[in-house]
């Protein structure tokens, strides 16, 4: 295999040390086209006409120049994203603070309609360096003096023919009219519709244009699924799926590279012949598990995508993406590895409850559905370990080994021992099969719960009536494996249990079934989870927000915390079925 060159790197693109850290932590590699062409013109100050389709990687292209010109001492508006859509304002803010986890004293307000002024406006006083918005919010708030953007630096125009087609236009020329003329603007679009050209020719000066043709093709022989991940953890997902499919050899895609070595240690703990690819490797190293992949020594390659890079490997049947990524031109990439020269491939993707828009973006971009994937049972599993044994034992029977010994000392042991001979075999059996158990139980599903059972009449529904409730009430103890936590958000906050369940569950991909009860009060709540949460989950858990606040989640302490008055409505207790098994925390996109 002949080493192919490395791309350039985002630390040749003029980023501060605090943004590559951030997003080398999020196993980020190489910058996608529009990232390359847009971050140097942005961090001159210069405006930027970016014409790319959504999944192309434009939020980085615009976000990490963005956070490396804020002014952190200052806490007034220096930067404005407009977006056409709630879902995407709310995307696009998240991905800002992950990009700027290493930056302090950073903030950011997501302000959108549909949902209460309050908290956006306590937001506002609070102080933030950037809002990402949609224009008619945006728009109100300015005209209510609770938004200022007088010291306004940069905007963003992010889908702006989506936002022409939604009739948001007028609102966004209105705020082109409010903000000064000292700033810097950059639009991106998919198409350049007249109205958006005219904004371009009036707004922006002199503007560097960026256009992105996205390659869309996915070879016909490529068979494409998805699994929407829930119920159980992603690695018990991913065995099954590589115990009960044909498979021959596998690539498996995650985000970064400490991944690579993790998840291929656990598969081979597991009992697959794994490896992991990866950029910080030796080139003859990589070689050597590229050329052990060809001739069958190994089965599974466990890949970042810049380390698969020109793979091609004929007996590759699978591609696995174990971490969704960040554009569609890596997916693409990505699945290119198999299916190859007529070949029939198949190409399996791994999607979090947050990540269906990216899901979406995909089957746009490649004009093609995504079928859903069903996960193979417990018993197809079962039923294929079955199958693997009785080939090695067919194997064994027809291969060079020399059975005399073994046959005169099962004959000995028959003679001295009153025993069936199939109970001697099945012995023999479980012998060979070692400490990890021939068949495998079924899990119970993970109980989706829907959105309108998770507020105050869901609990009530539970069949249990309190009446009032003694001020010093000392709470029940958390049931066994769980333990109590306080977060700084209660009833006055305008808090409910399903926002609670949802936002650790889906930030930790915890299966809501773990958590367990959740009294709410005026000015907090508690709330009991798992023991053993890892500590990073718990710094993380710190800053997620609930009804526009910060959890501030912190362990418990009952003799500190008295209740200022009732909590509401009804307990959630623990269910009496439990879920099976240890519960799992997990960072969303967090690359662990």
């Amino acid at each position: 295999m002949t080493d192919t060159p490395k791309p350039a790197g985002f630390d040749q693109l003029g980023l501060p040390p605090e943004i590559l850290n951030a997003i080398e932590k999020l196993g980020y590699e190489t910058p996608s086209p529009i990232q390359a062409q847009t971050i140097p013109s942005l961090m001159e100050g210069r405006d930027v006409l970016g014409q790319a389709q959504t999944g192309t990687g434009k939020t980085a292209a615009f976000a990490l120049p963005l956070l490396s010109q804020l002014d952190l001492s200052d806490r007034r508006p220096q930067a404005l994203v407009l977006a056409p859509t709630r879902e995407l304002a709310i995307q696009v803010a998240e991905a800002c603070q992950a990009y700027a986890g290493k930056l302090k004293g950073f903030h950011v307000a997501p302000i959108y309609g549909g949902a209460d002024y309050r908290g956006q406006i306590q937001q506002l006083k609070r102080g933030v360096q950037l809002i990402v918005g949609t224009p008619g919010r945006v728009m109100d708030h300015m005209r209510r003096g609770s938004l200022d953007l007088s010291n306004l630096r940069t905007l963003v125009l992010d889908e702006a023919d989506e936002m022409l087609r939604m009739g948001f236009i007028d609102d966004v020329q209105w705020v082109l009219e409010q903000i000064p003329e000292e700033r810097q603007i950059a639009l991106f679009s998919a198409t350049m519709p007249k109205e958006i050209a005219r904004i371009a020719r009036e707004h922006l000066q002199e503007p560097v244009e960026v256009k992105i043709r996205v390659k869309t093709e996915t070879a016909e022989t490529i068979r494409q699924r998805y699994w929407p991940v829930g119920g159980l953890h992603k690695l018990d997902a991913l065995t099954r799926i590589l115990e009960a499919e044909p498979v021959d050899a596998t690539i498996i895609f995650v985000r970064t590279k400490n991944s690579t070595v993790e998840l291929a240690d656990k598969l081979a703990a597991r009992g697959f012949a794994s490896a992991a690819l990866n950029g910080d490797m030796a080139q003859n190293l990589r070689e050597a598990v590229i050329d052990k992949l060809k001739n069958g020594k190994l089965d599974i390659v466990v890949a970042t995508d810049v380390a698969a890079r020109g793979l091609d490997v004929k007996r590759i049947s699978h591609v696995i993406n174990y971490d969704i990524p960040y554009d569609t031109e890596a997916y693409i990439h990505r699945i290119g590895r198999t299916g190859r020269a007529g070949r029939e491939g198949d190409a399996i993707l791994f999607v979090a409850p947050r990540e269906r828009r990216m899901l979406r973006i995909i089957e746009k971009a490649t004009k093609k559905p995504i079928e859903k994937l069903e996960l193979p049972s417990a018993a197809a599993v079962n039923s294929a370990r079955m199958q693997r044994f009785r080939e090695r034992i067919t194997a064994t029977l027809e291969g060079q080994t020399d059975l005399a010994p073994y046959r005169q000392l099962v004959e000995e042991f028959l003679a001295q021992n009153e025993v069936d001979p199939l109970d001697v075999a099945a012995a023999l059996a479980a012998m060979a099969q070692g400490d990890q158990p021939l068949l495998i139980k079924e899990q119970e599903p993970k109980q989706r719960r829907e959105r309108r059972e998770r507020d105050d009449d869901f609990e009530g529904a539970r069949g249990r009536k309190r009446g009032g409730y003694e001020k010093d009430r000392k709470l029940p103890a958390p049931d066994e494996g769980l333990e109590r936590y306080r977060i700084e958000i209660g009833r006055e906050h305008g808090v409910r249990p399903g926002s609670i369940v949802g936002a650790i569950a889906n930030e930790v991909e915890l299966d809501s079934s773990y958590i367990g009860r959740i009294e709410i009060y005026p000015d907090f709540t508690t709330v009991d989870l798992p023991e053993g949460m890892p500590k990073e989950v718990f710094q993380h858990l710190k800053k997620v927000r609930v009804s526009g606040k910060p959890m501030k989640i912190s362990r418990f302490d009952e003799a500190s915390s008295k209740p200022k008055g009732k909590p509401k409505g009804k307990p959630k207790g623990k269910s009496k079925d439990k879920p099976k098994g240890k519960p799992k925390f997990k960072r969303e996109n967090s690359g662990e």
